[in-house]
């Protein structure tokens, strides 16, 4: 009989994240990330970027191009301006998923100018706060594509919630999709009252404290910016004695493989 293998937790401490710090922008990379580059991490399952950004009002990134990748972002706080080549534009807002599929190649902006859009007489003093994360698609070449869905209501049960999935197993959920059938965004805003959440089981997890302070099963407290890669199956416990909101991507694949 072969013996099983308990699945590894691999913990990522928010202070040890590569960092950028520009006049306009604080990031912080959970991967290789521009000139922060580590051949030995490179990605977790099919997740290569979770972005930890911060934005100052008036300003953002410039038109840029993608090719082949997954892009989803989560605003945490405040609201984010996106505009792109194939004429999507919009503000994007905390409980509202976006997802850009690059395909052959899109160009887009992304700026901390909500303010203009909404006809305000002055700008906004307020930062904004949101996580970035790409995926590589399972299929490359396709046509790009964008799609973005309000969550918000469903995040009220406290519990683990898809937000972008390619999976067949959350199609009758409300998620926005992503083209890679192996993997699912969920986030959970967890309450100190609440029933702790079971992590999905699978190969590869990716668990982020986008916001507040949680406990992970086998690995006690984690705070805001810590991450846990799981690898080898999850069923872990997540829970929180305050509140905190958590991004775990469920992954059924690597790359390579």
């Amino acid at each position: 009989m072969t013996a099983s293998t308990s699945p590894v937790l691999d913990v990522r401490r928010a202070d040890t994240r590569p960092h950028t710090r520009i006049e306009w922008l604080d990031s912080h990379h959970s991967f290789s990330f521009g000139h922060h580059y580590d051949p030995d991490n490179t990605h977790h399952g099919v997740l290569m970027v979770n972005n930890d950004d911060i934005v100052a009002p008036g300003t953002g990134f410039d038109t840029h191009p993608h090719r082949d990748m997954e892009i989803v972002t989560w605003v945490l706080q405040g609201s984010l301006v996106h505009q792109d080549s194939i004429g999507h534009n919009g503000v994007i807002y905390p409980g509202l998923a976006q997802r850009m599929s690059a395909g052959t190649g899109i160009l887009h902006s992304e700026k901390n100018d909500a303010w203009r859009r909404q006809d305000a007489a002055d700008s906004s003093a307020d930062p904004v706060h949101f996580v970035q994360m790409w995926v590589v698609p399972d299929e490359a070449g396709v046509t790009p594509g964008y799609e973005q869905l309000e969550i918000d209501d469903e995040l009220l049960s406290g519990g683990l919630v898809p937000v972008a999935s390619g999976m067949d197993a959350y199609r009758d959920h409300s998620a926005i999709r992503i083209r890679n059938k192996y993997a699912a965004m969920h986030v959970a805003r967890l309450r100190a009252d609440g029933v702790p959440q079971t992590l999905p089981d699978a190969p590869f997890l990716h668990v982020f404290v986008a916001r507040g302070e949680a406990s992970l099963e086998g690995v006690g407290v984690l705070r805001e910016g810590d991450a846990v890669r799981v690898t080898g199956g999850g069923g872990q416990r997540l829970g929180t004695t305050s509140a905190a909101e958590v991004i775990v991507w469920e992954m059924h694949a690597t790359i390579g493989r």
